[in-house]
C-alpha cells in the first residue's frame, strides 16, 4: 500500500506548520525537524548533530576521506555525486541557473542568489557594531576589519 504511493502520487500526511504534503509519514517527521530544529543524529568523530540520518552519513566522509565519485574528465575525486556534477560544468561550461530580471546565466544556484540581490537591493548581511549591511557575507567581513576584528 505505500509502495502504490509512488505511483499514485498520493500524499496524505500533510506539514501543519508549512502545508507540505508527504506521501509517508516518516517523511512528515523527517521534515517535522526543519521546524523545530531537532538534531537527534551525532557524529561519533567531531560530536557535530544532524536532522537526517542521510546528512550524518555523508558527513562522515569528512573524516573518512570517502571520495567515490570520479570527474571523467580530469580524474578529480569527489565525496558527493552532486558535487561531480557541479563540478562538470567546469568542463561543459553549462550554466543552468538563468537570472528572470536581465537573462544573466550562472553556473552554480548560489550564484544566482547572489546576483539577484543586485536587482532587489536586498542586503542581509548587518554589521553588528555599527549597522551597517552588506549584500554579501564576504563584504561584511572585509568591512568588520575597520573595528579591529571585533564580530560582536
Amino acid at each position: 500500500m505505500k509502495h502504490q504511493r509512488v505511483h499514485t502520487g498520493e500524499r496524505p500526511y500533510k506539514c501543519s506548520e508549512c502545508g507540505k504534503f508527504y506521501s509517508h509519514k516518516s517523511s512528515l517527521i523527517n521534515h517535522w525537524r526543519v521546524h523545530t530544529g531537532e538534531r537527534p543524529y551525532e557524529c561519533s568523530e567531531c560530536g557535530k548533530f544532524f536532522s537526517q540520518s542521510s546528512s550524518l552519513m555523508q558527513h562522515r566522509k569528512v573524516h573518512t576521506g570517502e571520495k567515490p565519485f570520479k570527474c571523467n574528465e580530469c580524474g578529480r575525486f569527489f565525496s558527493e555525486n552532486s558535487s561531480l556534477v557541479k563540478h562538470q560544468r567546469v568542463h561543459t561550461g553549462a550554466r543552468p541557473y538563468e537570472c528572470r530580471e536581465c537573462g544573466k546565466f550562472f553556473r552554480h544556484s548560489s550564484s544566482l542568489v547572489k546576483h539577484r540581490r543586485i536587482h532587489t537591493g536586498e542586503m542581509p548581511y548587518e554589521c553588528n557594531n555599527c549597522g551597517k549591511s552588506f549584500s554579501q557575507r564576504f563584504n561584511l567581513l572585509q568591512h568588520q576589519k575597520v573595528h579591529g576584528g571585533e564580530k560582536s
